[in-house]
């Protein structure tokens, strides 16, 4: 990623600013602190990952805005590319991101900011850490590395290179391994407790045939028992139809008594009926004279509500008369109004007619000039149906004779094109050979170089073998020369005593620290030997794997030169028949050239086609002609509406002067009806209903005291109807009476003869034996063996079940070794997967693969750096204090041309480059593991505990790697740091925000 321009609004402490990073290579960010600058780096991570070092979206705002703003361009993949971020105060976020062509920048904006951030990582190839990691060095973590212990220093490796992810999936294939371990430990269980269960499968299949015969003996028994119980109850039920008819006998006597009982009771109630209708009739007379007076006040009141009804009728049609005489008054005076209405328009009608029949001359001489111009037109219409069928057959012979040119045309272009395709084979067939033998020589060269690559590869791993030995022995000797100066050390001191014997040393002393000095002396030159050794074997393995990257470069090509040998074999096998096709084609170009230029296709379309022309020639129709008559009609055709205008305004004017004087009669009649509207029939009809009312003579008060005396005689009109009544029911109940007397008499005679029935039946029952007892003792009997019978059928029952649900278990039992031996198998991969993913596993292989490349990298940064006096070698193992055993571990080994020391006992200088060199390295790396090239570095390291002279070191160490980078920008405060670039971005802050200033 390159940068190219960063607009900033209201971000952070800037307000409104603009940085254009074309023309900056390498440049410092200056200025004091809590000036901005970092806000500048901030903002290129906020734009283009959303992400920033603020707690809330919101604080990213300056304080006192409502809104802030990003524009980012950049350069990625030679591609340029634009993203523009944007926050408001306690709202959502805005993100656009856009590409540029050749017409300005088109958006690739997705629905939603995930959507587009998920895009943008996509065309970037690398997240936020990574990039915080890789291109941007921060401040503080320069030393990090080589401070940490070796265990400590795989785990750093482990965080950058997101290996934590491998131990999210260790930890869960070990989870899903105790999951699946589990899993076996209850099927190994549950495998025993059904096993267990099959082994009392025999014992069941005995005791379920012992069942069976004891019960078969008990059934036998048990059904003997019940035929004796069938006997019994036989018996039991004819002694209880016996007890039936006796009780049936006993309820039809009860029935027949309450019969008898029912009748004397309806006697005694008719008789007591007929009683109160002869004491009714005593009152004969009142109840007529009553009722008499009754008839006459309702003949009375008849009357005059005869009366009311009619007053009631003279009162309606009274008001119907009213509203139909007020309704004819109003009609007449409408009509005479819309008859004034219709005259007025008559007289208007007629001046307007008038006018238009003063134009008539005019119209007509327009109307003769419309007729000529129609028979004109006419005529032309008769030419053009006889040529448009022409015309179209013209179009059509013309359009075919065309398109045989054109086919001719189009085959000659062909055949041209193909002509000159193949005198180009046929001249470059010399050159397909010569390429073809060239494409030969070059393969055999690169299978040479293919052999010869591999004898490079194993003489590398020869030398890293022999390396490994020298590192070795490098170790034993460092290690025997340790003690070697621990021994001269004590030797030193007074009064030194033996290591050995623990004795005084006195004048053997001298002697003893002479040996010991010339071991010393030899194990040193032993160190020497090694490390010259070493530094010959690491400059013959770089040269060994330059050597192997370019003859890798020239291998690459392998496949497309074995392709384009392929190729031109078949190119040269296809020009065999370039010669006969060649032929061919002249032959066929030279026929198609003389068909175009005599025109010799289509003969018979031709001749067709100068008939139709000269059949066109004779009929002498033109186009523009018939236009012209046409517009003329066009221009002419109002006549014809005026001149039907001028025909209907005729006759409207006779139809008018005709209307005229009828109108005028209408209103004279209508004005005298209005005037002598009191003579109308209506008039009379309501003088004379007015009499007929009067002659009705009604009174309200009168028939309202009729109504008062009707209704009080109203009961005498009840008490008739009950006089009646009893006059029809009198020879009824005398009737019922009688009847009555003789049903409770024949009653009474069926109560005496049903009395031998029961006397019979009862003696029957009585002489019978009643079997209730035995039926009692045979069914407790039942009853108490059927518990056991019971319990004999249920233990069969459980019995059956147990065996059936043996065979279910024998069928689970193979099931669950199945599933056993699958659970296994499961566990067994993921302890498998677990181990792998495990910090031995992939972890420790990826580390290992990285830290060769890792070395390499960091020895040809710091070579750069330090002229090649300077060396770093990563180890892994070490042999332990038992010389047993190997241990992992993560040392550094850096050298010099004095041989390898410890870290901490190099300058301040050297250190600040070997550690420059491993971050630097670090961060190469982990940009190419994402697939993008490091082109931008950030290096915000704090140098403010270095002196002028650590200055000027990383100010040479920063121009040295500076030609691998298209921008580089370095971060600081110290104002002799900043005078140190050529271009500079100076920060600093004013009431109106952060402003920047590029100079230099």
């Amino acid at each position: 990623m390159i940068p190219r321009r960063l607009t900033l609004q209201n971000f952070l402490s800037y307000r409104d600013v603009t940085l254009d990073f074309r023309g900056l290579h390498v440049a410092c960010i200056c200025g004091p602190n809590g000036a901005g600058k970092s806000s500048l780096l901030e903002a290129i991570g906020w734009a283009v990952w959303g992400q920033s070092r603020v707690a809330t979206e919101d604080d990213v705002v300056h304080l006192g805005a409502a809104e802030a703003k990003v524009d980012f361009t950049f350069e990625h993949g030679q591609q340029t590319y634009r993203v523009l971020r944007s926050r408001r105060r306690h709202q959502s976020s805005f993100l656009e991101f856009q590409i540029e062509t050749e017409s300005g920048f088109r958006p690739l904006t997705q629905r939603g900011i995930r959507a587009t951030q998920l895009l943008i990582l996509q065309h970037l190839k690398i997240d936020y850490d990574t990039f915080v990691n890789s291109a941007y060095l921060r401040q503080g973590r320069a030393d990090e590395f080589m401070l940490k212990r070796p265990s400590e220093r795989k785990q750093i490796l482990t965080d950058l290179l997101k290996l934590d992810h491998y131990d999210r999936l260790a930890e869960q294939a070990k989870e899903q391994g105790r999951d699946y371990k589990a899993q076996a430990n209850l099927l190994e269980t549950t495998l025993e407790q059904l096993e267990t269960q099959l082994q009392q499968q025999d014992a069941i299949r005995a005791d379920y045939a012992q069942l069976q015969e004891t019960i078969a003996v008990a059934q036998t028994h048990h059904q003997a028992q019940q035929r004796q119980l069938t006997q019994l109850q036989t018996q039991q039920r004819q002694r209880q139809t016996w007890q039936q008819a006796l009780a049936l006998a006993q309820q039809q006597s009860h029935h027949d008594q309450q019969a008898c009982t029912q009748r004397q009771q309806a006697l005694e109630t008719t008789q007591a009926q007929v009683d109160q209708v002869r004491a009714l009739l005593t009152r004969t007379d009142d109840i007529t004279t009553g009722y008499r007076t009754l008839q006459q006040l309702m003949v009375a009141e008849e009357q005059i509500s005869l009366k009311c009804q009619a007053h009631q009728l003279a009162q309606a049609k009274r008001a119907q008369l009213q509203q139909q005489k007020l309704e004819a008054l109003g009609h007449l005076e409408s009509q005479y109004q819309i008859r004034q209405l219709r005259l007025d328009a008559l007289d208007e009608r007629l001046q307007t007619l008038q006018q238009v029949l003063n134009k008539q001359e005019e119209v007509e001489a327009a109307w003769g000039q419309l007729e000529q111009a129609r028979q004109h037109l006419q005529t032309l219409d008769q030419q053009q149906l006889k040529v448009t069928p022409l015309r179209q057959r013209q179009q059509q012979l013309q359009t075919e004779i065309d398109r045989a040119a054109a086919r001719l045309s189009a085959r000659l272009d062909e055949m041209i094109v193909t002509q000159q395709q193949l005198q180009t084979q046929q001249q470059v067939q010399p050159q397909l050979m010569q390429a073809v033998q060239d494409i030969s020589h070059r393969l055999s060269y690169l299978e040479q170089r293919r052999t010869y690559q591999e004898q490079v590869r194993l003489k590398g791993q020869e030398r890293r073998s022999f390396m490994e030995r020298l590192q070795a022995d490098q170790r034993n000797y460092e290690v025997q020369l340790a003690q070697i100066d621990q021994k001269i050390k004590l030797l030193a001191e007074p009064h030194a005593v033996c290591p050995l014997c623990d004795r005084p040393l006195q004048e053997h002393g001298q002697r003893v620290m002479v040996a010991q000095q010339q071991q010393r002396q030899a194990v040193q030159d032993q160190i020497w030997v090694i490390r010259e050794q070493l530094a010959v074997s690491e400059r013959e393995i770089q040269v060994l794997r330059q050597e192997y990257r370019e003859i890798e470069g020239e291998l690459s090509k392998y496949a497309d030169v074995l392709q384009q040998r392929g190729q031109l074999q078949a190119q040269i096998e296809s020009s065999a028949t370039v010669d006969s096709r060649l032929r061919k084609v002249e032959t066929e170009r030279a026929n198609l050239e003389r068909c175009l230029q005599g025109h010799t296709y289509g003969e018979t379309l031709h001749q067709e086609l100068q008939a139709l022309e000269q059949s066109l020639g004779a009929l002498n129709y033109d186009d523009r002609d018939h236009a012209l008559a046409r517009n003329q009609v066009e221009k002419l055709r109002w006549a014809e509406a005026k001149r039907a205008e001028l025909k209907q305004a005729q006759r409207q004017l006779a139809q008018c002067q005709q209307q005229r004087p009828t109108l005028e009669t209408e209103l004279k009649t209508l004005r005298q009806q209005i005037d002598d509207f009191e003579q109308h029939p209506l008039a009379q009809q309501l003088i004379e209903l007015d009499h007929h009312i009067a002659d009705i003579d009604y009174n309200l008060a009168h028939h309202q005291q009729l109504r008062e005396q009707l209704r009080q005689a109203r009961p005498w009109q009840l008490q008739y109807q009950a006089w009646q009544s009893a006059q029809q029911q009198l020879p009824d109940l005398e009737q019922q009476l009688s009847r009555l007397t003789s049903e409770l008499a024949a009653q009474r005679a069926k109560v005496d003869a049903i009395a031998p029935q029961i006397q019979r039946l009862q003696q029957q029952l009585a002489e019978s034996a009643d079997p209730q007892a035995a039926i009692q003792e045979l069914e407790t009997q039942l009853q108490a063996d059927q518990p056991q019978r019971d319990a004999q059928l249920a233990q069969l029952g459980r019995l059956e079940q147990q065996l059936t649900q043996l065979d279910q278990v024998q069928t689970q039992v193979e099931q669950q070794r199945q599933a056993r031996q699958q659970t296994h198998r499961k566990q067994q991969i993921y302890q498998t997967l677990a181990q792998a993913f495990g910090k031995n596993g992939i972890q420790a292989l990826m580390i290992e693969n990285l830290l060769p490349q890792l070395e390499a990298e960091t020895n040809q940064i710091l070579g750069r750096l330090s002229a090649h006096q300077l060396h770093v070698q990563f180890v892994t193992q070490r042999v332990g204090r038992s010389r047993k055993k190997l241990i992992d571990t993560l040392d550094i080994l850096i050298a010099d041309a004095r041989g390898t020391r410890a870290y901490e006992t190099y300058s301040g200088g050297e250190a600040f480059r070997v550690n420059f060199a491993i971050r630097l390295a670090l961060a190469r790396l982990l940009a190419q593991r994402s697939g993008m090239p490091l082109q931008m570095l950030i290096i915000d390291e704090g140098f403010g505990t270095q002196d002028k002279v650590g200055c000027d070191r990383l100010i040479a160490a920063i121009n040295a790697i500076a030609p691998d980078f298209a921008c580089i920008l370095s971060v600081t405060h110290m104002p002799h740091f900043r005078e140190a670039f050529q271009t500079r971005i100076d920060v600093n802050k004013t009431a109106h925000g952060s402003q920047i200033e590029i100079s230099g």
